[in-house]
């Protein structure tokens, strides 16, 4: 064994890991791997350094070094071997690479450990101004050579594979799952004694590892982690590779619960009004999460046994009709969960289709209005180490809000309903191709311009109708129908209080007659059979009650913060990333602030579902952080309403938006009576 002598003065060559910058005098014969393992080197290897995993390739570094002092010879690493040769000829080995636990020290050289190498290893998100997520699953494969059973020593199989797990990991394993037991000793005798174990790390401190999973020899496959959005409205899952943090699928479909109800409270009543109610929508949702994992597992191309973690966020009313919870006491104050704590359970607790042993994390909620998709919301974006006022909005049937910074951070939630995901809109749609979902209205003409999911044209730009043959012009989505919204307030088509105007008052024969009132019609394909696409007034009564409860929301928290202001606003939620800042602030949605410090965070709470499936230690961060964020419940404060009937206009009856102002006019209108040239008087509808 080699001996690591860090303090004292010695012959030894010195090994310098970087970018870690650590380092150390080692004795000539000592494995890369080893040095790394004593200096505490980031440095992976599943197969515990017998040449078979390559997980702990390294990149040595020849020639002078003055930072370091150092100056590496071509000979300061043993020659490459008959293990390493192997290898590269079956898989390849990047140029310059060699496997740490083959390479040995000769001389005073300088490893570099590349980052798929480190077993912490980050995975960069794709949004630029987002957190790195650093590895640290709390399922992880082992390579063990077991001890053969003898005569003398009657001990069992497992016992010998703890030991194993023990003498060569340094893992105190206190059990193994059911299916374990089935499979360890044929898998045992197949492997000639070598097997690859998955391990759960049993997800707490507290907690001692479980065998999940055991193969014979070396297991060369991936294992599998899910994190899931289980919202209101849509149910998205992200499939991730526990050992490379990549995601290898992603997937959704609608939450079949939408038949109990569109929103949550719809949903509490159908469990009150109807015996066995809560069961129907458990089993439901429950049906709908193991047809998206089918769907998801095909899309990857893997078997769902090989699915062994999951995390979940979902609003409070979903976490316990998932659970099989009757949601009966979330419908009335004081709103009491019946757990606001993280749980830890197994896949075959609820129902689903995954590893017989698969785990199960929900994390924390943070009241009964407020739940696990605000944690995971809260974990992604961290407004509790924002060093500026920061406004956090997760924009879908229920919005969760937070503000806050380094000091505190206050928490609601507000019922916006599904309008903004294109539900009760008489043409509202999901977000898919065909679907409108960028509009431009010219305030002199009247006439819209539109873009539609599956093409990057406008629609009067040339060679548009051949860019959507193949899907057409279907409907209009949540963020095309709040561009239409605040599109008509500026071109002077709608006027504060919400109301359309007439032919004659807007000068356009767009507005036609609806009954008592008038719509706006967007785009007529009757003479080819497709779709007549309009925005109703009753559409813009369900956008104006959308954005005033979510308005409501965020300003309760501004009044509980004493700010009238905030330095910057984060848009989170399924469609977060295709909503406009300008028309958002045009509609009243959010508050006034510099459109450049609106910024979209896409689905922030699947992404804070996805940190803790990757990164065992968030899992403690957010529990520790939902204890100090402050909730508020916006259904036993005065003051919500009030906000709420002054966000009903568009943008706000009292609120006076000057930088909106500032890069906006918004018409002076008001179609609440006459002027629509046959004597009829307008009002609200």
């Amino acid at each position: 064994m080699s001996t690591q002598k860090s303090t004292e003065k010695t012959t030894d060559p010195l090994v310098v890991f970087t970018p870690s910058g650590k380092r150390g005098h080692f004795a000539v014969g000592t494995p890369i791997l080893t040095a790394a393992r004593q200096l505490g080197v980031d440095l992976d290897s599943v197969c515990g350094g017998r040449g078979i995993c390559s997980k702990c390739q390294i990149t040595p570094s020849y020639g002078e070094f003055p930072k370091h002092g150092v100056t590496v010879a071509d000979t300061a690493l043993s020659e490459w071997n008959a293990v390493e040769q192997r290898y590269d000829d079956k898989r390849g080995l990047p140029k310059g690479r060699r496997l740490g636990c083959q390479a040995t020290v000769q001389g005073d050289v300088v490893i570099d450990v590349p980052p798929e190498s480190q077993v912490h290893k980050q995975v960069v998100r794709k949004r630029a101004e987002a957190r790195d997520i650093v590895m640290n699953p709390t399922v992880r494969l082992y390579y063990i050579e077991v001890q053969e059973p003898d005569m003398h020593e009657p001990t069992g199989d497992l016992e010998r594979m703890q030991a194993a797990l023990k003498a060569q990991w340094g893992l105190d394993v206190s059990r193994a799952h059911p299916n374990v037991l089935k499979e360890l000793q044929p898998a045992l005798r197949k492997g000639g004694w070598k097997v690859t174990v998955a391990v759960h790390d049993g997800g707490r401190e507290t907690a001692r590892p479980s065998i999940m999973q055991v193969w014979p020899g070396y297991y060369e496959g991936t294992i599998y982690g899910l994190a899931v959005d289980l919202g209101s409205t849509t149910i998205a899952a992200h499939l991730c590779d526990l050992q490379s943090g990549e995601v290898v699928a992603s997937s959704g479909l609608m939450n079949p619960q939408i038949r109990f109800g569109e929103d949550l409270m719809s949903r509490v009543s159908y469990s009150m009004m109807n015996a066995g109610g809560a069961d129907e929508m458990t089993e439901a949702v429950r049906d709908g999460m193991n047809a998206l994992f089918t769907q998801i597992a095909a899309e990857a191309e893997i078997n769902k046994t090989l699915i062994m973690d999951c995390v979940f966020v979902c609003n409070p009313v979903m976490h316990h009709l998932f659970l099989g919870i009757d949601p009966f006491e979330l419908g009335q104050a004081p709103f009491a969960l019946a757990t606001s704590s993280a749980l830890r359970l197994e896949a075959r607790d609820l129902d689903l289709a995954l590893h017989p042993s698969a785990q199960v994390y929900f994390l924390p909620c943070i009241a009964g209005h407020v739940g696990a998709d605000a944690a995971a919301v809260a974990l992604s974006e961290a407004p509790d180490k924002s060093e500026d006022l920061v406004l956090v909005v997760d924009v879908g049937t229920n919005a969760e809000i937070l503000l806050g910074n380094k000091d505190k951070v206050l928490a609601c939630s507000s019922p916006t309903g599904p309008a903004f995901e294109g539900a009760q809109i008489t043409s509202g749609q999901r977000a898919a191709p065909g679907a409108i979902e960028r509009v431009e209205i010219d305030p002199a003409s009247k006439e819209p311009r539109f873009q539609v999911i599956g093409s990057d044209l406008w629609s009067d730009d040339p060679g548009f109708e051949a860019s959507i043959a193949t899907t057409g012009i279907t409907g209009i989505c949540g963020s095309g129908i709040i561009e239409a919204v605040a599109e008509m307030r500026m071109a002077g088509i709608l006027d504060a209080s919400g109301l359309i105007g007439s032919a004659a008052q807007v000068g356009s024969v767009r507005c036609i007659e609806d009954g008592r009132t008038h719509s706006y019609l967007m785009w007529d394909g009757s003479a080819t059979g497709g779709p007549t696409i309009t925005v109703t007034n009753p559409d813009i009564r369900a956008i104006q009650m959308a954005k005033a409860a979510l308005y409501s929301g965020a300003r309760l928290l501004m009044d509980k913060f004493g700010v009238d202001t905030v330095d910057r606003v984060v848009l989170a939620g399924a469609f977060g990333a295709h909503i406009s800042p300008k028309h958002a602030m045009v509609l009243g949605m959010i508050p006034d602030c510099d459109i450049a410090k609106v910024t979209s965070a896409g689905n922030a709470a699947g992404t804070g579902a996805r940190i803790a499936l990757l990164n065992a230690d968030a899992r403690s961060e957010i529990e520790a952080t939902v204890q100090q964020i402050l909730k508020i419940e916006t259904a036993v404060e005065p003051r919500f309403q009030e906000h709420f009937v002054n966000a009903s206009a568009i943008p706000n009856a009292v609120e006076p938006f000057p930088i909106l102002a500032g890069i906006v006019t918004l018409p002076d209108v008001s179609f609440n009576a006459g002027g629509d040239g046959g004597g009829r008087r307008r009002r609200r509808g």
